[in-house]
């Protein structure tokens, strides 16, 4: 049996709250993990390190809670979906009802471009359902931007108050309805420039060359030179069997960094959760992939078609 307002609630229970101290952080954050702990759930703290030190320092050792460090785990949306779901079976397999786990996921306020974080946040409706798991997500008001803040209240079924007090969110959209006209691209500037590759129609081979070559300029590592690559050719691979012609590959460097998208006038992947966990369906297992190794990618649906940009080095620009 599940403790707390999740009790006879099947799959995942995801709620938000929204504090401007450590304070009203602590007031949420504490009562949910004890009350985990009381009721012998297995009970999980994933945040970075200074709310990881304020709750271990409020529940003192050997308190039942499991802390995991958010930073690693929170590297791609992709990564965490993959990390959460070994965990959760784990749990389960252990012969666990119900796994709470409050973690706050990174945005703009943080440092980091928000778009794949905002389609996270609605497929963890769907991709952890198969779970009984109750996640809670704090937002900190001094740094998380209006936009974050409206995204979080369209991708959270239930909102909690400072004081405790749980309802349900009058402006939850489901994930097929949110994703469909909610998430804002993320600007990149490189691309305000003239493109220092472009190549229509290109062959898989042919679009590694062309991004290789830029290799001079950007010297990337060989781990994220190796992984553009790959997510390059798999994300035109699938332009040219799924997409509609023509197809179009744009390439910019900077020492550090190359940014590739690849354009194609079809309407892109039917799946909301596309790229976030390993699809069946052809050309799903190539764009997790990408989400796997690049370090950012944006998916862009417009009136004209599809595109996919693909970052290796760190975005900026946020």
């Amino acid at each position: 049996m599940r403790s707390g307002v999740p009790n006879g609630h099947v799959g995942v229970f995801h709620e938000a709250t929204f504090y401007d101290s450590d304070e009203q952080f602590l007031a949420v954050v504490l009562p949910f993990l004890r009350q985990g702990v009381a009721a012998g759930e297995p009970t999980v703290s994933l945040f970075t390190a200074h709310n990881q030190r304020l709750l271990r320092d409020a529940v003192g050792p050997n308190s039942g809670v499991e802390f995991i460090d958010g930073d690693p785990h929170y590297s791609r949306p992709a990564v965490a979906i993959h990390r959460h779901r070994q965990m959760l079976a784990g749990y389960v397999a252990d012969g666990a009802t119900q796994i709470r786990i409050a973690s706050e996921v990174p945005h703009p306020g943080t440092g980091v471009p928000w778009e794949w974080w905002a389609r996270y946040e609605a497929a963890v409706n769907d991709v952890y359902n198969d779970y009984p798991m109750y996640g809670l997500c704090p937002y900190d008001l001094r740094i998380t931007p209006d936009q974050v803040l409206r995204d979080a209240r369209r991708t959270h079924p239930h909102i909690v108050a400072s004081d405790g007090t749980r309802e349900r969110c009058g402006t939850y959209q489901q994930p097929a309805d949110f994703l469909a006209d909610a998430v804002m691209a993320w600007v990149e500037p490189l691309e305000a420039e003239p493109p220092m590759v472009e190549v229509a129609n290109p062959q898989p081979h042919q679009a590694r060359q062309a991004v290789t070559a830029l290799q001079p300029v950007a010297r990337l590592s060989t781990d994220d030179l190796n992984g553009l690559l790959l997510s390059t050719s798999e994300a035109v691979t699938n332009a040219l069997v799924h997409g509609r012609a023509p197809v179009l590959l744009r390439a910019w460097a900077v020492p550090g960094r190359i940014v590739v998208t690849v354009f194609d006038h079809g309407p892109g992947p039917a799946n909301v959760v596309a790229g976030l966990v390993p699809a069946a369906a052809p050309g799903g297992l190539g764009l997790w992939l990408a989400h796997q190794m690049c370090a950012y990618v944006s998916l862009r649906r417009s009136a004209e078609g599809f595109s996919i940009r693909l970052v290796a080095g760190w975005p900026v620009g946020v």
